[in-house]
């Protein structure tokens, strides 16, 4: 039987060790797509902890009126529902991943980015679900793998920045934006564009986009 010591940090060295696995992939990703190491690093460092910021963008409060029930001899009012929604933008999802999309774009010819951008937004409208209470709800590995197989199609020579770039952009529109409608209509609560399993997406999307580099 093991000592005690060890059992103990073997419990707290794996989650370490699973954390360093996670953080070195996703710096590789990037490093793969064109920035130096330091630069990877960096960025992936801030994605990582953006995750958890969401910058408030649009508040407005929604006034909900409920019925006005009749018990004879009394009327029972009701008086209106105020509550307050927030629209936000997650900095590690969205912020992050579309300014480097923005640094790969002069690599991408402007026919495939078209195409890779419309085929991932369609795939991610049509998968995403929005939930009340929850925001928006997708499985994260179908995005990156369209992304990776449009742009293996169309852009043979260097498919990875376009993988990266439709599978940001194609995501955050089909699956965030373009559903933005939807969530309004659910009353209060917070949306954050980038957020909860849009961000999962997106990351994958920079570990398939490496695989491609």
């Amino acid at each position: 039987m093991l000592p005690l010591y060890l059992i103990v940090l073997i419990i707290l060295g794996l989650p370490a060790l699973f954390f360093l696995l996670f953080f070195n992939v996703g710096t590789l990703s990037l490093a793969r797509l064109g920035l130096s190491p330091q630069a990877a690093f960096f960025v992936f460092a801030l994605s990582l902890v953006g995750s958890v910021v969401n910058i408030p963008v649009v508040s407005r409060r929604v006034i909900t009126r409920r019925p006005f029930p009749f018990d004879f001899p009394f009327f029972f009012f009701y008086p209106p529902e105020i509550t307050e929604q927030v629209i936000a933008v997650n900095v590690g999802g969205a912020v992050v991943p579309v300014l480097f999309s923005i640094y790969l774009i002069p690599r991408i010819r402007p026919l495939s980015l078209l195409i890779g951008v419309s085929t991932v937004t369609l795939v991610a409208y049509s998968v995403a679900r929005p939930v009340p209470g929850r925001g928006i709800l997708m499985p994260a590995f179908v995005p990156p793998l369209v992304a990776a197989g449009v742009s293996m199609i169309v852009c043979r020579n260097d498919p990875a920045p376009l993988a990266y770039v439709s599978g940001t952009l194609g995501t955050l529109i089909g699956a965030d934006l373009l559903h933005l409608p939807a969530i309004l209509r659910y009353g209060s609560g917070m949306l954050s564009i980038g957020g909860a399993g849009v961000y999962d997406g997106i990351f994958l999307v920079g570990i398939l986009a490496a695989l491609l580099a």
